[in-house]
């Protein structure tokens, strides 16, 4: 019997397209989520899978015990664990709201990771199968994301808590890693205004299986994983899906295709025509040629900038007019 896949946040962006591409690949799943009607549709969406779906949640340590419970009643053999819990969606300056939002980020995206860590590392360490457990980071680990500085602050201390506990699995024969994805996804629903250099939410999800099927190589040793690194692709060896030449400008499809596989530039190569800031071939593609960086500037900060140049322009208006006052 081939070991299932245990999936948390199963029906989120990133949890629903690491199902999809489990079940493609032949995988049993027992997907998790808080929503029932959403595994539900879930479910109607992959008919003949072997999928279970299972309501819980690893909020609190009371819930992760239920799961725990659970899956011990269901008694298949796990190959590992793919957390991929969600962020939370505040946006804005830090200094614009009050301690008790960064409390709540750090309520709904840091402690859950941690609590589920806490039940299923001990619970796969029963098996005894030399498990994985990983863990799917998002952008801000490493900069900050321009307008969204809560969630900067929790994925960069959720990095570090992987870090930390990758050393402490190993007392339980277990090998957690973070899969960290230093930019927002595409995915079907904003493929029209999403970046080119924006990973394929697919292709993060085949590479966490990856993960979880390579036991003895050197690199899993490393606590972290770049998804964009050269290293990291010539480990997995997955090729992603290219876009349809419809879709994509046939100028841009060479560097299209360097971020399918993963690669990145050195620093003495010159940019790809997409980084370049060169006018597009077409009008309605103009926003996605900024010569910008997906990890630091995405589409939908745009607001964001908004605010940001109107906090300038309120205390130079302000200052013309006292001088005008003062000259009177």
């Amino acid at each position: 019997m081939k070991p299932a896949v245990l999936i948390l946040g199963a029906t989120g962006t990133v949890g629903s397209a690491t199902v999809k591409a489990a079940v493609e690949a032949g995988w049993p799943v027992v997907a998790v989520a808080r929503d029932q009607d959403a595994l539900d549709a879930l479910r109607q969406r992959h008919p003949g899978a072997k999928l279970h779906t299972l309501a819980g949640s690893v909020a609190d340590d009371a819930g992760a015990t239920a799961l725990v419970a659970e899956l011990e009643r269901i008694g298949k053999p796990f190959a590992g664990v793919i957390a991929a819990l969600g962020m939370g969606e505040e946006r804005g300056r830090l200094l614009d709201q009050s301690s008790e939002q960064l409390r709540h980020t750090f309520d709904e995206a840091v402690l859950p990771q941690l609590v589920a860590a806490r039940h299923l590392l001990p619970w796969l360490a029963q098996s005894g199968r030399n498990c994985g457990y990983v863990v799917i980071g998002g952008p801000g680990g490493r900069n900050p994301w321009a307008g969204y500085g809560h969630r900067s602050i929790a994925a960069a201390a959720i990095r570090m808590l992987a870090r930390v506990l990758h050393g402490e699995a190993q007392a339980h024969a277990v090998r957690l890693q973070l899969l960290e994805v230093e930019s927002p996804v595409r995915t079907d629903a904003n493929e029209k205004h999403a970046c080119q250099q924006w990973p394929c939410v697919e292709h993060i999800g085949r590479k966490a299986l990856a993960l979880l099927q390579h036991r003895n190589d050197a690199r899993c040793t490393e606590a972290v994983i770049d998804y964009r690194s050269e290293a990291c692709n010539r480990y997995f060896d997955i090729p992603a899906p290219l876009p349809s030449s419809a879709d994509v400008d046939p100028a841009s499809l060479h560097s299209s295709e360097q971020e399918s596989r993963g690669l990145t530039l050195e620093p003495d190569q010159p940019p790809s025509s997409s980084t370049t800031g060169s006018p597009p071939h077409s009008p309605t593609q103009a926003p996605q040629e900024m010569d910008s960086d997906a990890a630091l500037l995405p589409a939908r900060c745009l607001q964001d900038v908004r605010t940001l140049l109107q906090n300038f322009s309120l205390p130079t208006s302000t200052h013309k007019k006292k001088n005008q006052e003062r000259t009177k």
